[in-house]
């Protein structure tokens, strides 16, 4: 059967990059067939932490020509864990343990069942790992992979517990000290927890403390505070944006369609007089003295009689009410000018909405 070549080498690839014991595993596999394999594991190794995806496409191409070969099988493991394929990762990574009988990856394999929605074999497998007295590094990632499980299954009192115990018991962010990387994760967890118990305050002192403690920023607490300010930045801008808005939209009135700029002066009238909206006004059956049915301003009046009034003498009134002409005749026209029925000047909007 004909193997898929897979993925193209990156140029930077350099086969002697390769671990030695990693070399020498591959010393049993045909020599053209070795290089190829050592190329691929580099590639995988240098994407790793960039391109996962890809990093998995070559751990996966030098399996299909070493799968007997325990170092490639753990490769594949470690990249589909990294690009978020935890099925594949749980089963390569347990083929590793038993071709090689390195047991290290049990928090990984945890992990891994957490995030396949099994947080009762997480627990089972981190209680087996925490039974052989694991090395100080492991530990941490047990406890970590522990309390997240709890988290998992809605224990988050003894999500804490585990976290607290971890970091000493009774922790405060004044105890924080010169942790180590490990101390730092423990702690980054524990102020996550507080923040999704709704402890925002104490969560608040703890980031602050991990962030001081933390200058090369490795738990990633001090990007976020970054990221929180630029957020808040950003919705200030717009608040800001939203008044402008506002401000402009009430110096303009929608009518009919058409845009009116509020600019009528005041020639001494009535302040309450009301003024005209709809400068455009059609009669029906014009040519129809006396009683009749008009449209103005939207609004249709049937059986009204207009007399001897034209098109032309309701443009002139309309015309004397917007104050570009003097009124021939004294009318009031209350009573028919008014708004258009079913238009509405939209509200303007709260910015705090």
């Amino acid at each position: 059967m004909r193997r898929a070549p897979g993925p193209a080498l990156p140029e930077w690839v350099d086969p002697r990059d390769l671990d030695q014991s990693v070399r020498s595993a591959l010393r049993g596999l045909d020599s053209r067939n070795a290089d190829t394999v050592a190329r691929h594991l580099v590639a995988a190794g240098g994407l790793l932490d960039d391109e996962p995806e890809l990093a998995l496409e070559h751990a996966r191409a030098a399996r299909d020509r070493a799968s007997r070969i325990a170092a490639v099988r753990e490769a594949v493991g470690v990249a589909a864990y990294h690009a978020g394929d935890y099925a594949e990762a749980a089963r390569e990574l347990r083929a590793y343990a038993r071709m090689s009988g390195d047991d290290s990856y049990r928090a990984v394999l945890a992990d891994c069942e957490r995030a396949l929605e099994r947080p009762e074999n997480a627990l089972r497998l981190v209680q087996e790992a925490l039974a052989t007295q694991p090395g100080d590094e492991e530990l941490v990632e047990l406890r970590l992979v522990e309390a997240g499980a709890r988290q998992d299954l809605g224990e988050t009192a003894a999500a804490a517990l585990v976290l607290e115990a971890a970091l000493g018991g009774r922790p405060t962010p004044a105890t924080l000290g010169n942790p180590d990387l490990g101390q730092l994760r423990l702690a980054t967890a524990y102020a996550e927890l507080l923040d999704a118990r709704g402890e925002e305050e104490l969560a608040g002192e703890w980031f602050a403390a991990i962030a001081a403690a933390d200058p090369d920023d490795l738990t990633g607490v001090a990007a976020l505070f970054a990221d929180e300010d630029e957020e808040e930045a950003d919705a200030d801008l717009d608040e800001d944006a939203d008044e402008d808005a506002d401000e402009d939209a009430d110096e303009t009135v929608a009518t009919d369609g058409l845009a009116v700029d509020v600019a009528i002066a005041d020639e001494g009238g009535d302040d309450d007089e009301p003024v005209a909206e709809d400068a455009s006004a059609e009669v029906a059956d014009a040519d129809r003295p006396g009683v009749g049915t008009a449209e103005i301003g939207g609004v249709e009046f049937a059986d009204a009689d207009f007399g001897d009034v034209s098109a032309d003498d309701i443009e002139a009134e309309v015309a004397e009410l917007l104050g570009e002409t003097p009124p021939p005749v004294e009318r009031d026209h209350t009573r028919l000018f008014q708004e258009a029925p079913g238009h509405d000047v939209p509200e303007q909007e709260s910015p705090t909405d």
